[in-house]
């Protein structure tokens, strides 16, 4: 009678993301870099953070429109690029009004350019062009308003980028170690409430130093600002991660080792840059 002997446990390989769910390593790297980037360009010359931000934005873009052409839909891509770059340089230059102008002009320009293809598949195309136009270019032009003001626009991007900042470490931290319940388990498994906890607690920190530090404002103001950013944060957060899974991807590219692509890494900041402007706008002094 012979011994059965069981196999070893295969060893984990070293690049295993783990309980994260990121490859850790790499995501620090990637992310002190671009960290880097942009508040380097952000304080040397405040016309360089445009050009930071309008390359990030075109990369999303682009990374939209391959990810979205996996569900049949066909974007047209000449206006919707020259569109993005008409929004970003008519936001930083003519504000609010002149953001949303460009975007109806992307918007017709775009439905324009896909007529000449047929009625097949038309409003697919155009839907998911829209959504596009809206989604990325659109919210990334909140952004570029929070740079406007000449007193104290470098600050408010700075306030706005540590909130959602504080809030992916808060919910990662939190999530790692204390994690239990599924957040949105049919949507992203790894979020949990725990998570969502550590990121408010460090969302409200990180706005409530921010908003009285850096901006001289009242410290409930930047426990306001906090609490809407924990809120939009995750929504971008989950709202991108229903597209691929809608789309069948794990990552809309795989530019960025660790994070996926740009737009994996924008989904937070998207969502939280229009509350952020309007919320400054409306209860900070400039």
């Amino acid at each position: 009678m012979g011994v059965e002997s069981t196999p070893p446990p295969s060893p984990k390989p070293a690049s295993d993301p783990g309980r994260a769910g990121r490859n850790l390593p790499a995501a620090i790297g990637v992310g002190v870099g671009l960290g880097i980037v942009i508040i380097g360009s952000l304080f040397w010359y405040k016309f360089l953070f445009i050009f930071v931000v309008l390359a990030a934005v075109l990369l999303a873009v682009d990374e939209m429109i391959k990810s979205l052409r996996t569900g049949g839909a066909v974007i047209p891509r000449v206006p919707v690029i020259a569109g993005t770059v008409a929004m970003m340089v008519a936001a930083y230059f003519g504000g609010p009004m002149a953001l949303l102008t460009a975007m109806a002009g992307t918007v017709l320009a775009t439905i324009f350019w896909r007529m000449p293809g047929g009625s097949v598949g038309f409003v697919r195309d155009t839907s998911a062009g829209v959504f596009l136009i809206g989604y990325v270019p659109l919210l990334a032009g909140f952004a570029i308003l929070l740079v406007q003001p000449d007193e104290d626009g470098a600050l408010r991007v700075l306030t706005f980028f540590l909130v959602v900042v504080a809030s992916d470490v808060g919910g990662y931290v939190a999530g790692v170690l204390f994690g239990k319940h599924p957040m949105a388990p049919t949507i992203s498994p790894k979020k949990s409430w725990e998570g969502f906890a550590g990121s408010t607690l460090a969302c409200i920190g990180a706005g409530v130093a921010s908003v009285v530090f850096l901006l001289d404002g009242h410290w409930w103001v930047g426990a306001i600002v906090g609490v809407v950013a924990v809120v939009t944060a995750t929504v971008g957060d989950l709202g991108e991660s229903m597209i691929k899974r809608d789309l069948g991807i794990k990552d809309m590219s795989n530019l960025l080792p660790g994070h996926g692509g740009v737009m994996d890494r924008l989904d937070s900041l998207l969502a939280t840059a229009p509350a952020v402007w309007l919320l400054l706008h409306l209860l900070v002094k400039g």
